[in-house]
């Protein structure tokens, strides 16, 4: 930008004798014209630097008010009164509590649907495979594979003939639909892709102009009326497991009130890392677990973006929002407020990537992050507002959107509160040997010992029952490092749920999708 600065001025110097009463009018008109083009540059040049600073600050906005939320927490810890720390303590640990136990209490509650599911898959191996739908009874299926191309140029191909092979449907009633969009032409992948519908008359490859999500892609499909009557919605790294579309599509054919069936996500890749192997465990303790837990505890079921089944014309009306970060929660709780019937299928599986690098985790995590609280301001209303007429909505399930929304987003400052009071403690009172940092760690107070047991127990509870329906993929190793870091776990986590809302404050906008190879 100087430069540019300096480059208007000595121009000017030096065309000043020719501007004068001795030029020609076309010679004044074309020096005139020459130093605008120059303070259109310096200009250009100011707008850009203004725009890398107005990113840099956006960027790191958020960093340093979470900087600051630790430094304040744990200097304020250090100058309270034991009264008050006492308090404070107690609140951080039954909160847990709660929190804990609600856990458990999932856990628990997915037993019974597990065992289910796994005898629905002992009768079908009993009968060669043969489901209770007949095949031509079935309903039509468009399974949407939705690809930002950039970043999966390099298994969208393998992922289309998979799904085009692999997936076990009557093939007149089955389409599959390559739904993409891409910033500038991949060649020769594109012309690969659509040279493919010559082969496969069930495919369908579509380029969705002017897109910049998934939202975009998706709302623009909704527009095709392509004769379906259930609609499923993939990400690209996803192998659905061959006979998974059958399952889901049993339970639409099983209960004429379900508007969406949710199937289980496994991650695949597991043993590529340690964090991999973390995300596997965890997935298995969300999709196996949890879900159906509280599925069974609150009444209601959530669609999670990707393996899930919706009957056309309610998606086609319902559309996702583009602006909102995690469209995919976003159009669970709106559907919820219709009053839409969501449900857990646990043979409807499904196998994808997890990050295996620090790097992309932050990315897609704290995407999430602000996702989650995005949405969550936007719907918590769903806690006391009125139910759709003629649709109920019960205490019951005004609890668990209460818990899932808003007890959910708090929890992340319960968390870093407790872990500021104990660095606070640890600063004040060093201890001299282990035991001494266990006492003061957790042992403070009589009843903290009791609220301390009993979270601990219902962690390995859960996490038993977790191990219980772990996927193929998830060793004993990886259940025991998962174990020993889950507290630290909990910490960054919930580090990364504050920086959610940090991004949300300052309205930042980046898209980062997850990178796939």
């Amino acid at each position: 930008m100087a430069q540019d600065m300096d480059l208007s001025v000595a121009a000017q110097e030096i065309l000043r004798p020719y501007n004068g009463e001795n030029a020609t009018p076309s010679q004044k008109s074309g020096l005139r014209g020459l130093l605008a083009k120059l303070n259109h540059l310096q200009e250009a040049s100011l707008y850009r630097a203004t725009a890398r600073l107005s990113a840099f600050l956006e960027d790191r906005t958020p960093f340093l008010f979470v900087l600051s939320y630790f430094v304040v927490s744990v200097s304020l810890y250090i100058v309270l009164p034991d009264s008050i720390i006492t308090i404070f303590w107690f609140v951080f640990l039954a909160t847990n509590f709660y929190i804990a136990a609600s856990v458990v209490i999932e856990a628990f509650l997915s037993v019974a649907p597990c065992r289910d599911a796994r005898k629905a898959v002992c009768r079908i191996q009993e009968k060669g495979w043969v489901f209770p739908t007949a095949d031509d009874q079935l309903y039509t299926l468009d399974i949407v594979i939705v690809a930002y191309l950039p970043n999966e140029k390099d298994i969208i191909i393998d992922r289309t003939l998979y799904a085009l092979n692999e997936i076990i449907y009557p093939r007149d009633k089955l389409r599959i639909n390559i739904v993409y969009n891409t910033p500038k032409p991949i060649e020769p992948l594109e012309t690969e892709l659509f040279n493919l519908t010559e082969k496969y008359s069930n495919l369908r490859v579509i380029k969705v102009q002017n897109s910049t999500s998934k939202a975009d892609n998706l709302n623009h499909f909704f527009t095709i009326n392509t004769g379906s009557d259930v609609m499923a919605i993939f990400d690209t790294d996803h192998y659905p497991h061959p006979h998974g579309p059958r399952w889901a599509m049993e339970r639409f054919h099983s209960n004429k009130k379900i508007d969406i069936v949710q199937g289980r996500c496994i991650v695949l890749n597991a043993g590529d890392s340690l964090l991999a192997g973390m995300i596997a465990v965890e997935f298995d303790k969300i999709y196996a677990v949890s879900h159906p837990g509280r599925a069974a505890m609150w009444g209601f079921g959530l669609f999670c973006g990707s393996n899930g089944y919706w009957r056309t014309d309610l998606l086609r009306e319902h559309k996702m929002d583009g602006e909102m970060l995690t469209e995919d929660i976003d159009s669970a709780l709106r559907a919820f407020k219709k009053g839409c019937v969501a449900v857990h299928e646990l043979n409807a599986v499904s196998y994808e990537l997890a990050p295996t690098t620090l790097a992309s985790f932050w990315k897609q995590r704290l995407r999430w992050a602000q996702g989650w609280a995005q949405a969550s301001t936007k719907h918590v209303v769903l806690t006391w507002n009125k139910a759709h007429e003629g649709r109920r909505r019960s205490f019951v399930m005004r609890f668990g959107v209460l818990s899932l929304l808003l007890i959910r987003e708090l929890s992340y400052y319960l968390v870093t509160q407790y872990t500021c009071l104990v660095f606070s403690l640890v600063v004040l009172h060093f201890p001299k040997t282990p035991a001494g940092l266990g006492r003061l760690v957790f042992f403070q107070y009589p009843l903290s010992e009791w609220l301390f047991i009993i979270s601990i127990t219902s962690l390995f509870a859960t996490l038993w029952i977790t191990y219980r329906v772990k996927s193929e993929f998830i060793t004993l190793k990886m259940f025991v490092v998962f174990t020993i870091f889950y507290p630290i776990y909990l910490v960054f986590m919930a580090t990364m749920g504050l920086y959610g809302h940090a991004r949300q404050v300052v309205r930042y906008s980046s898209w980062n999708p997850t990178a796939r190879s």
